[in-house]
């Protein structure tokens, strides 16, 4: 089984300016482009797991949001020589969309990529900024949970 080190994304990879997809915005916050080499490095596998409710409100489309993603990631790799090895969604709003297994903090995300990868939660790590991150880590057997403030 693999091992993994989960990041939410705005907030606590990137400065959070608010539904953020415009590539020319994206600031990474001092130190988490180090730390993601160092999961790297450490054979962990890095993967992304966040909210991205701009999308039903109509702010920017899955498209927009990729291509952000990829921006991210190559720039990780540019300049930092990091990865990340994957990124998980949600598109969903609630009130918008209906209810969904992937908004956090609910733990569809982590339990997908935990599938898709195989990944043992009781050596994974989550960093997140919210409450709702530590709720999902938790939900999905990721115990060790660090905010923003332990990066």
């Amino acid at each position: 089984m693999n091992k993994a080190a989960f990041f939410d994304r705005d907030g606590t990879i990137n400065v959070d300016t608010g539904y953020l997809y415009e590539t020319e915005k994206l600031k990474f916050i001092p130190g988490v482009p180090e730390l993601i080499k160092k999961y790297n490095d450490e054979g962990y596998l890095v993967i992304v797991v966040t909210n991205q409710s701009g999308i039903a409100r109509g702010m920017f489309t899955v498209e927009q949001m990729e291509r952000f993603n990829e921006y991210m990631n190559s720039r990780l790799q540019n300049e930092y020589g990091a990865h990340i090895d994957a990124f998980y969604y949600c598109p969903h709003l609630p009130e918008i969309t209906g209810e969904c297994d992937c908004r956090k903090p609910k733990p569809g995300l982590f339990l997908r990529a935990i599938h898709e990868h195989d990944i043992d939660p009781a050596q994974s790590v989550s960093y997140g900024n919210s409450e709702r991150d530590k709720m999902a880590s938790f939900a999905a057997g990721i115990h060790d949970y660090r905010g923003v403030d332990q990066l």
